[in-house]
């Protein structure tokens, strides 16, 4: 959750009006990748990461310093990414 804060604190200059996220996809103890918010109309973090990775994270674990969002606003919602 440490680097997930970290990431979080690059999203700073950026993120607003939307909070500064951070995320981490670990898979067997090994840091798969991180991610954060992106600006106002792009991806969040969780997507953010997830592209990194293309998307392959079966059986990782994730962690996000923010509830992934479940709603459709100006991006898809991460819950179901």
């Amino acid at each position: 959750m440490s680097l997930a804060l970290q990431a979080a604190t690059t999203a700073r200059f950026w993120a607003k009006p939307n909070p500064n996220v951070g995320c981490v996809i670990v898979k067997n103890n090994r840091l798969l990748t991180t991610g954060c918010t992106q600006p106002p109309g792009e991806a969040h973090a969780e997507i953010n990461a997830l592209d990194q990775i293309n998307h392959q994270a079966d059986g990782a674990t994730c962690y996000v310093t923010l509830e992934p969002c479940a709603h459709t606003g100006r991006t898809g919602p991460c819950a179901d990414a």
